[in-house]
């Protein structure tokens, strides 16, 4: 040990002198950025760690990395690694340091996004649920509440970080704070200087933070703050010199930076797919690289929502699970013709990395698996909802009920005869978002956001009435991010307010993972009630390897959500599109047993008059709603409210 220790010394001596002549910074003077005191001008492209599987991640940033990208900018979803108060996760897929250990060993710098918010198309911009609690708070604003939350979780999430800044030794060059902050209405000056001083308190002084906003004066005028360095974001198509015009508005002197170069756009449910051409994308991009600006493409992999994690926009429409975003690389990391196109530019203005490009991964069709039903939801409520109701006169929403995703059961008794038709009214739009209605066990209809207001009924006095609500995704963006999911009014049966309630959280993902017992002996009569079905298929033996990257698809099926090995997978909707394929990770599967299959169907299988079966096969679908005309006037605007 005492050879040892001097040499330790010297080796920590040596890497702090090396991480001191690190640095990167702005020259006002000559408009540009200084990276260890020379010019430097980025190309980046966006990545989102919690769409990707962590088993993945190092193959999509060497394919990042081979299209000639200096950069990657990646967002921190707060709610992904805080879901509940005061419980933290960094491991596993949630790992973010590995993450940017990993940029650091390929060669990538890092632009974190850090918030609190991101929009992202990311469930409530990736504020957590659980701010909601105090029902009056105003988020992204100095409302006292609000700002304990992100004081606390800043001061977890950027000590972490700390170690990880360039000028520490590791790939993080620029941290974003919040996030296109002048799209918002409270545009509150003290928020901003608020989060400026803590990012500051954290990070040190060294750091350049940032801010980013669409490049409207409007906007950058509520979105910019002195001491945080304004950047826009535009898609191609756009007038150049108009939108780095109106950065100049803020930012007389400094780099041009586009940090959301669009490279595609978002789906909705029941909305087109959109695809942007490669060619307008590539002549864009080369249109800003000969302006010497710094530029980020977003999304260069879009990824998947798996799970819950998706977002909504208003009026209320809920982004699908597919976030493949028409990106450079295909959601499954596929290298695409719009990943060549854009390569080709990337080397008219710089030298390309030498090596081969990672190819893309294979896929396999496994075919179909039979499936057999184990019950429905309100069967199987001993299972789902192990804890028993909560009872009270009038509804609470999913927040009261601390059920931050998924679904609640919601129940109560008729109070009379309904022999006719009678309607079921929540008053003020209150349902947010899908309730499924049952009358002991009678399917009634579907209840929908926005979009089917009221139904009509029928049952004797005394039948359950039962309403299976599903949260699909709070608003990412706008002024609706204090979105309340469940029964978030009160419900009239004809004139009369429907009280006593029971609800019924249900913990769905640990059921599935605990297994599901077949209770009801497959009664074809509820085959349109919400219902769960199993099956299995294993790997097939004598075939190299596998298990390999796989979709699925579902034929005569309508809406639900499907767990492959206790997996929450994510939401499928082929009733609507425009999304039929959900991608399945390789990593998600197993050889050396047979991979079990979870669907909870919430409308109506085919079971009951075709074959009960889902389908493995080799290629994605997320293109089924083919009438749909793409607008690139409306495409690029972010003002959905």
């Amino acid at each position: 040990m005492g050879a040892l220790f001097p040499f330790l010394l010297l080796h920590a001596g040596l890497a702090t002198f090396v991480a001191s002549q690190r640095s990167f910074g702005i020259d006002y003077a000559h408009d540009c950025f200084l990276k260890d005191g020379k010019p430097f001008r980025y190309i980046s492209g966006s990545i989102h760690y919690s769409r990707v599987p962590r088993y993945y991640w190092k193959d999509r940033l060497l394919k990042m990395k081979m299209a000639g990208l200096d950069a990657i900018q990646t967002y921190v979803p707060w709610n992904f690694h805080e879901p509940e108060a005061g419980v933290y996760i960094f491991s596993g897929d949630r790992d973010l340091e590995y993450f940017l250990e990993l940029a650091e060993e390929i060669g990538l710098l890092v632009i974190l996004r850090a918030g609190p918010y991101i929009c992202a198309e990311w469930d409530m911009g990736g504020l957590p649920a659980w701010l909601l609690e105090k029902e009056s708070i105003v988020l992204r604003s100095s409302d006292p509440d609000y700002l304990a939350a992100v004081d606390r979780w800043m001061g977890v999430l950027l000590p972490k970080m700390k170690n990880h800044l360039y000028h520490n030794g590791g790939p993080i060059i620029m941290v974003q704070v919040e996030n296109e902050y002048g799209s918002y209405f409270t545009c509150d000056y003290d928020y901003l200087r608020y989060l400026h001083n803590l990012f500051q308190h954290h990070l040190g002084d060294e750091v350049v933070l940032f801010t980013t906003d669409g490049a409207v004066k409007t906007f950058l005028r509520c979105g910019t703050l002195q001491g945080l360095y304004a950047t826009v974001d535009f898609g191609p198509g756009s007038n150049i010199t108009a939108a780095f015009l109106n950065q100049r508005h803020s930012e007389p002197k400094g780099p041009l930076v586009n940090s959301e170069f669009y490279t595609g756009w978002l789906d909705h449910w029941g909305g087109r797919h959109t695809t942007v051409p490669a060619s307008l994308v590539a002549k864009s991009l080369s249109n800003i690289l000969a302006h010497g600006a710094s530029i980020n493409m977003y999304m260069f992999i879009g990824g998947t929502n798996f799970g819950y994690w998706n977002g909504a926009n208003m009026p209320y429409a809920a982004q699908p699970t597919s976030y493949d975003y028409d990106a450079p690389l295909s959601e499954a990391g596929d290298l695409t013709e719009k990943y060549f196109a854009i390569r080709e530019v990337i080397g008219m203005y710089k030298e390309l990395p030498k090596g081969p490009i990672p190819p893309t991964t294979p896929k396999f069709a496994y075919g179909e698996v039979a499936l057999e039903k184990v019950g429905t939801v309100r069967n199987l409520l001993n299972d789902l909802s192990p804890s028993g109701p909560v009872k009270s006169t009038y509804p609470l929403t999913f927040v009261q009920l601390k059920q931050y995703f998924g679904f609640v059961l919601y129940r109560t008794k008729l109070p009379r005869n309904c022999t006719e038709n009678t309607t079921l009214l929540p008053l003020f739009d209150g349902i947010h978002d899908r309730a499924y209605v049952s009358v002991n066990g009678v399917s009634q209809g579907v209840l929908s956001r926005s979009h089917v207001l009221k139904l009509n009924i029928t049952g004797k006095a005394g039948a359950y009435l039962d309403l299976l609500v599903e949260n699909t995704g709070r608003v990412n963006y706008g002024r609706f991010n204090n979105d309340f999911k469940g029964l978030v009014s009160n419900i009239t049966l004809g004139e009369e307010i429907l009280t006593d309630w029971e609800m019924y959280p249900l913990d769905i993902d640990k059921a599935v993972s605990q297994g599901l017992h077949n209770e009801t002996g497959g009664d074809i009569s509820s085959y349109e009630e919400p219902s769960f079905y199993t099956g299995s298929f294993s790997i097939p033996s004598g075939i190299p390897d596998l298990p390999q990257d796989t979709y699925v698809q579902f034929p005569g099926w309508t809406k639900g959500q499907i767990w492959i090995n206790g997996f929450n997978l994510g939401r499928y909707w082929p009733a609507v599109g425009p999304q039929a394929t959900l991608f399945v990770p390789s990593n998600f599967l197993v050889s050396s047993s047979p991979n079990n299959i979870t669907v909870l169907e919430l409308e109506g299988s085919p079971c009951g008059t075709q074959k009960c079966l889902i389908e493995f096969v080799d290629r994605p679908n997320i293109n089924a709603s083919l009438h749909y005309e793409s607008d690139f006037k409306k495409l690029f605007s972010r003002d959905f409210v």
